[in-house]
């Protein structure tokens, strides 16, 4: 079954969601608006009509920017939702459909409201374009200068990792930085570290041995989890996991780990299959990243 869902944005940076209605599966949760394509129908225009029918409202599909494909499962029920981004319309959005609708700012949406398969949607929609991670070697002092010059920079998602030093070294770096990351609105993930990042109230990023020893997610949804991948049995795990985002490595270069580069193709199939944002990592840089968008990338990661 494909399906289609419509982030419509307002002026204000809001988004509308809709609430499922009584009798409906999953009713009560809350969604992007959309549905079903009928038989030889696009998707652009499958939105088109669908949002003329729930909503009342009239869209230009040309204007369409596609966001993220999920394929989902529903108990026997398989699909593949495709959500595209609008941010013009005509006419004043109405529930029509639903039992309820509601704009939100997506920094202020729990994903638990949200239906499963939409919680992806709303990761795609709040991930920057770039995941910084801390430069290689650093000492402590110098990451949390790192921190600082980052967030000046305009960039609003970072991993710390500092492999040779104690958990608590690490942990006092990233305490020190937290009052200034939330007042830029971003968010720091501690490399491996669950229990600190529960402790700190940030986000974890799991490599990919942690990753496969974990049978549920780590943190509580609202808490980033992120992932390094390697390949599909991965990807499968970290959406299996509950994971926000994961990074797919190495995309260009050999990684120490002897994982041989993707290359673009192999990625974007990857990415494709996954059900979740996921960032190109390895050989990478800035030049790369509309490369990366064109092969199913939420962005790229890397230090540089």
């Amino acid at each position: 079954m494909h399906v289609v869902a419509g982030v419509l944005v307002d002026g204000n940076g809001r988004v509308l969601i809709a609430q499922r209605p009584p009798g409906k599966h999953l009713a009560g949760l809350w969604e992007f608006p959309g549905g079903k394509l009928e038989s030889g129908e696009s998707a652009v225009s499958a939105l088109e009509r669908e949002l003329d029918e729930e909503l009342g409202i009239a869209v230009d599909p040309h204007t369409f920017e596609a966001l993220i494909r999920i394929p989902w499962r529903y108990g026997e029920r398989a699909m593949l939702l495709e959500a595209m981004v609008v941010r013009a319309w005509t006419g004043e959005p109405k529930a029509l459909d639903a039992a309820a609708i509601a704009w939100r700012d997506p920094a202020s949406i729990d994903p638990a409201m949200l239906a499963p398969a939409d919680r992806p949607i709303l990761a795609a929609l709040r991930l920057p374009l770039h995941y910084m991670v801390s430069p290689a070697g650093a000492t402590p002092d110098r990451v949390s200068e790192w921190i600082g010059e980052t967030l000046a920079r305009g960039e609003r998602l970072m991993q710390v990792h500092l492999p040779g030093h104690p958990d608590d070294v690490v942990r006092s770096v990233v305490a020190g930085a937290l009052a200034e990351v939330r007042r830029h609105g971003a968010h720091v993930l501690l490399y491996g570290d669950v229990e600190g990042a529960a402790a700190l109230s940030v986000g974890v990023h799991l490599d990919s041995s942690q990753l496969r020893a974990w049978t549920e997610r780590p943190l509580p949804l609202g808490m980033l989890v992120a992932a390094s991948c390697h390949d599909a049995d991965d990807l499968a795990h970290a959406v299996r996991l509950g994971c926000d985002f994961a990074t797919l490595s190495p995309v260009l270069a050999g990684s120490a780990s002897g994982y041989e580069p993707l290359g673009w193709p192999r990625f974007a199939r990857l990415a494709e299959a996954a059900s979740l944002p996921v960032y190109a990592l390895g050989g990478v840089g800035a030049d790369d990243l509309g490369e990366a968008r064109m092969h199913a990338a939420q962005g790229i990661a890397g230090i540089s």
